[in-house]
């Protein structure tokens, strides 16, 4: 296919003010859904991750790995049981979880983007203390080995970031015992991005963002509307829990969250370099 060089051209100075205004600034993303098990959409994050490295911005990943997990306890025979959408996680299903989120998908994600380029370090909230965490309580329901974070020590983050190197995180937690804990990857995310006093949160998922009720996209949402649409119903069911993970974060001073379709080729730069962008970005209001 031929590339109009006027086009790119003209590409390259949209991103320009993009690049000037986020120059040493933390991006937390959220790396998941169908981006992360798609060996293309892989492959495509794992450029844009590092070209946001090259041109002087401090990307952090965190990621999930759900149905991964589920695989594997499938093919071990160790039966799931969800609650509200969570996975009770015993201390079987939880060694699972660590082999699998910490060692499998955390190294493949790692070499992705070493492939392209960049020079990326895999760890879970374990490594340096990084994420210390607490069982999560939901409605009275034993959940077992989930839990919240309850603090983050952000030194290993940042010396990674100073070393020129991208963090990939891995969501599990470590409690006052010693003992590892299987948390949701929004919400740690959601506290990396408020400890590191980012710039963005970025959630990458299986949805375009936000839609109004006539299916349309919003591509800007303030934070007291946000809370409106959640109220009255408009804002529902698994979009529930990104958007108040995105609200969080804004009240904790990020300057912006966004939730952004990760089936979309190159999603993340779109979102970041263009005027239009291609998710929904949630900010404070006025």
């Amino acid at each position: 296919m031929h590339k109009d060089p006027h086009l790119q051209a003209r590409i390259l100075v949209e991103a320009l003010p993009y690049m000037q205004r986020f120059h040493g600034r933390t991006i937390v993303i959220k790396y998941g859904g169908n981006a992360m098990v798609e060996a293309r959409l892989q492959e495509q994050f794992a450029h844009d991750v590092t070209l946001m490295k090259q041109v002087g911005m401090n990307p952090v990943v965190v990621h999930g790995g759900g149905p991964q997990i589920g695989i594997m306890l499938e093919r071990l025979g160790v039966p799931s049981r969800f609650e509200g959408g969570m996975r009770v996680t015993d201390a079987v299903t939880m060694e699972v979880v660590e082999m699998v989120l910490g060692g499998r998908v955390n190294k493949e994600i790692v070499q992705a983007i070493n492939r392209a380029g960049g020079r990326a370090v895999g760890l879970t909230g374990k490594d340096g203390g990084l994420l210390r965490a607490r069982p999560l309580h939901r409605d009275g329901v034993d959940l077992g080995l989930v839990g919240e974070v309850t603090w983050v020590d952000p030194d290993v983050i940042r010396l990674l970031d100073q070393g020129d190197f991208i963090p990939v995180v891995a969501p599990i937690g470590v409690g006052s015992l010693g003992e590892s804990y299987n948390i949701n990857a929004d919400l740690v995310a959601g506290a990396l991005a408020a400890t590191l006093k980012a710039e963005k949160l970025i959630l990458m998922t299986n949805v375009a963002g936000v839609l109004d009720q006539d299916g349309q996209l919003r591509a800007h949402l303030e934070a007291a509307e946000a809370n409106r649409m959640m109220a009255d119903g408009r804002i529902h069911g698994g979009m529930l829990p990104k958007v108040q993970c995105c609200l969080d974060a804004v009240a904790a001073g990020v300057k912006a969250s966004h939730i952004v379709d990760g089936r979309v080729p190159h999603a993340l730069l779109l979102e970041i370099f263009t005027d239009a962008g291609v998710g929904t970005l949630i900010s404070e209001s006025p």
